[in-house]
């Protein structure tokens, strides 16, 4: 992607860097949407007007027919469960997709490298659909049967786990997580996030807050695309110079710089059912903090 001039205009600069990063992705209206959830609504009570989710979706181009469409197969999968207090529509996370997004925000805004190992079985009849699922969650086949992954994941209650150590050996890990492990398909995906997302740093000085708020939740929604399949393996397992590393770093450095404008935003817009969405947090606060030690 080609960086864009800092003499730009500062509203034309920093459209046109949503612009361009919006060629690089496809957005789903429900996939921004539950990005939105995890990154503005459910750190500051978890509940958000239906015109805010329609004002965020416009700003990348998703119209108000899909945004409602999208609401209402969230309401479906048993997602989110709506309320109205007059003539206004209110959404929130219902409890099973809290404990998804709690997951979520754990590896998004708290991520600690994983130093335990788990051996997973699998047996029964569905057990090539279950393998599928462990491989979506960071982990990889060592026969038919038997998977091998991190321990910060949660995993189907109907599998074999045992807790796993590495006993000796320990300098041939790299060898053994480069076979059984796609780790340059991982790499590609944090290097494509890096070099779309470089380009803001340029523009921090000059971006208004909803602009702001916009590259964030593309932001996040981009990062979190990839953390959440990328195993979360121990840093002795990994390359040296593993770019999940300085992806993260990026990852950590932009959403402090672009909070500061884009929970301005919050505050002015958002609306809860029982009223203004806090800037703030406990949730918030936390959150913040631990991206602060990423750096």
């Amino acid at each position: 992607m080609p960086l864009l001039s800092t003499s730009t205009p500062n509203t034309n600069a920093g459209q046109q860097l949503v612009d361009t990063l919006l060629q690089n992705c496809q957005l789903k209206a429900a996939a921004f949407i539950v990005t939105l959830y995890g990154d503005v609504v459910e750190p500051r009570g978890g509940v958000v007007w239906m015109g805010n989710i329609i004002e965020c979706c416009a700003a990348v181009g998703i119209s108000e027919n899909l945004v409602r469409t999208a609401v209402s197969r969230l309401m479906a999968a048993g997602q989110l469960q709506g309320e109205r207090a007059g003539r206004r529509s209110f959404y929130r996370l219902t409890n099973a997709a809290r404990t998804e997004f709690s997951y979520a925000a754990k590896v998004l805004y708290d991520y600690q490298a994983t130093q335990q190992w788990r051996l997973v079985y699998v047996e029964g009849g569905d057990s090539d659909a279950i393998m599928r699922t462990l491989k979506r969650l960071g982990y990889a086949a060592v026969s038919p049967r038997l998977a091998m992954g991190p321990d910060d994941v949660p995993l189907p209650k109907q599998v074999l786990v045992w807790q796993a150590e590495v006993l000796q050996g320990r300098d041939n890990m790299r060898t053994f997580v480069a076979e059984h492990w796609d780790l340059p398909r991982y790499a590609e995906a944090y290097q494509g996030f890096i070099s779309h997302f470089q380009p803001v740093e340029a523009l921090l000085s000059q971006l208004e807050p909803a602009t702001a708020l916009t590259l964030r939740l593309l932001m996040v929604h981009e990062f979190r695309h990839v953390a959440l399949r990328a195993p979360h393996l121990p840093v002795e397992a990994l390359p040296e110079n593993w770019e999940g590393h300085e992806a993260r770093q990026l990852f950590a450095r932009l959403y402090l710089a672009l909070s500061k404008m884009a929970d301005t935003k919050v505050v002015a817009d958002f609306v809860s059912i029982d009223g203004e969405l806090p800037g703030k947090s406990q949730q918030v606060s936390q959150r913040l903090e631990r991206l602060a030690a990423v750096l």
